[in-house]
């Protein structure tokens, strides 16, 4: 994974400001605060957020509901399956965190061109924090008509304005995680 050491473009400010504005609006639907967006040919053409808690389903990470909008606009324009590949090889994805293991795995799968995101994963990221799977050394595809591939992933892009979001959310606390099963432990003196 490279991080955007130099300095942000213009570009990937522009819509890495978009996918915060995703992120944002996951914040107010007390939602973990993750957004991302879906770039050809230097056009948006798909947009998620997180709706995991709305939706009830732990899959519904921003990375999947973007994706999951295209899949249903080029199923609907019968696109078929090779024709779906080669518009995925074509799309950057920027994303406001980075994309977790499944996230990272569904991005290979369907090949995506390249990754930009703004913080890092340290608990599930996919993309060089835990694991790399935007290099295919793990060896994912199981047959050769079902190969993942790799793809270029840059972190650090507004990874501040990221953070910020996070810190925001979990200092408010997550009204909708679990409670404990038990009472934490009190240790005497």
């Amino acid at each position: 994974m490279a991080s955007c050491e130099e300095g942000n473009t213009p570009e990937f400010v522009a819509f890495m400001k978009l996918a915060l504005e995703q992120a944002q609006i996951a914040f107010e639907s007390l939602e973990v605060p993750v957004g991302c967006v879906i770039v050809m040919d230097g056009k948006v053409i798909s947009s998620g957020r997180n709706r995991t808690n709305e939706t009830r389903n732990a899959s519904r990470h921003a990375e999947m509901e973007a994706i999951d909008v295209l899949l249903e606009e080029w199923k609907e324009k019968k696109l078929t399956k090779a024709e779906v590949a080669i518009m995925f090889s074509r799309c950057y994805l920027y994303v406001t965190c980075e994309p977790c293991i499944m996230c990272a795995a569904a991005l290979s799968f369907l090949g995506i061109k390249e990754v930009y995101y703004g913080c890092s994963n340290d608990k599930f990221g996919g993309c060089g924090s835990i694991l790399s799977l935007h290099t295919n050394a793990y060896g994912i595809s199981k047959s050769s008509e079902d190969v993942s591939k790799s793809y270029k992933c840059t972190g650090g892009v507004m990874a501040e304005e990221a953070i910020s979001l996070f810190r925001n959310f979990y200092e408010l606390g997550n009204p909708k995680a679990p409670k404990p099963h038990r009472q934490p432990v009190q240790h005497n003196a």
